[in-house]
């Protein structure tokens, strides 16, 4: 059995009071504590996707089982209770400003009401782990994009989670900032067995961190499978332009893994 379990999801928006189809079909399993890829262009569905399966959006139609629980079933409080353990990492990093390293990453656990006790060994574990223990008194303003980054995995982490969603998570960042967040991810994926779903438009993310992937156009995956297997004979138009770019990036003597 998948862990992660989509199956015929929908999802559409009305803006200017048209309807735009923005997942149409969606099917997908993942399993438990792997690095999965989910790639597509610009207006393909992904961030979409990433938030109906954290619910921050009400898909149309379909379900969303994680660990054999259909989320889109769940009532309010038990919605709360659950979402505790999807996390999700964005590209803008989402920091509060007037707070520093340490009152962010300590925010989700304050608003769910863990005693402050608890909160600090927390706070100070991830810090530790993702290499902030240096910056818990400093402000958002004062440190480096992959710095800000560092902060929200920690947020990420500080509860917990059974899966994080990497929402275009290393699209703002330079390609030596880029390679660390995703080492960091992996080391955290192989410490702790949480599932990672990586997002993105970067081929070099997904070919560095993760062996399975989806390639997902208007709406549906139109492509699945070990990530060498995609790039090296795609099935699909998404997948062949991709690929093209893949390749063309490897003739620029680009080592592998290297040119991230």
């Amino acid at each position: 059995m998948s862990y992660i379990e989509i199956r015929d999801l929908h999802k559409a928006f009305y803006p200017h009071g048209e309807r735009l189809d923005v997942l149409n079909g969606v099917d997908l399993d993942i399993e438990k504590g792997c690095i999965y890829g989910i790639i597509g262009f610009s207006g393909a569905g992904k961030s979409t996707l990433a938030r109906c399966i954290n619910r921050l959006e009400t898909p149309d139609s379909g379900s969303i089982k994680v660990d054999d629980v259909d989320i889109l079933k769940l009532g309010k409080k038990e919605l709360l209770k659950h979402r505790q353990k999807i996390a999700m990492i964005f590209q803008s990093f989402n920091l509060f400003d007037s707070r520093n390293v340490y009152k962010n990453i300590a925010y989700p656990l304050e608003i769910i009401g863990v005693p402050k006790k608890n909160i600090k060994e927390r706070v100070d574990e991830v810090a530790e782990l993702v290499g902030l223990s240096d910056k818990l008194d400093s402000y958002p303003g004062g440190l480096s994009g992959g710095q800000k980054q560092r902060v929200g995995i920690a947020r990420a982490l500080v509860n917990r989670p059974d899966v994080i969603l990497s929402d275009e998570a290393t699209s703002a960042l330079d390609p030596q900032t880029t390679l660390q967040i995703l080492d960091l991810l992996k080391e955290i994926n192989k410490k702790s067995g949480v599932t990672i779903l990586m997002i993105t438009h970067e081929l070099d993310a997904i070919r560095y961190s993760c062996s399975d992937m989806a390639v997902l156009e208007e709406g549906r995956f139109i492509e699945k499978g070990n990530v060498k297997g995609i790039f090296n004979n795609p099935k699909s138009r998404t997948g062949e332009l991709f690929a093209k770019v893949l390749k063309e990036f490897q003739d620029n003597n680009f080592e592998e893994g290297a040119g991230i």
